[in-house]
């Protein structure tokens, strides 16, 4: 399993985040994410959004600390990425993210 984690270095909501991306599925990456408690809510199209008091977590839980470009080339790589105003590729119901998620 390999997960990838940003710096916290994006503002928003009087907060600094990162970006938690997997570049195998969204199941590999919402499972990691319930491990260290993210929320279902965090979750962005195709990424968690981690607060930066939480990011020394996710690293211990066993989150790959790499560079933003490094999280986007991999999930472009992967298939995975969903950007903002582009609809969703069509994904075998084994990458596409649970109800429950």
């Amino acid at each position: 399993m390999t997960v990838y984690i940003d710096p916290p270095t994006w503002p928003g909501h009087g907060r600094m985040w990162s970006h938690l991306v997997s570049d195998v599925s969204f199941e590999e990456l919402h499972a990691f994410a319930a491990r260290i408690g993210c929320p279902p809510r965090a979750f962005e199209r195709d990424h968690y959004d981690v607060p930066e008091a939480h990011y020394a977590d996710a690293v211990r839980a066993g989150a790959k600390e790499v560079g933003s470009k490094e999280i986007v080339r991999r999930i472009t790589a992967a298939g995975l990425r969903r950007p903002k105003g582009r609809p969703a590729p069509s994904r075998p119901a084994s990458t596409a993210p649970s109800a429950s998620a």
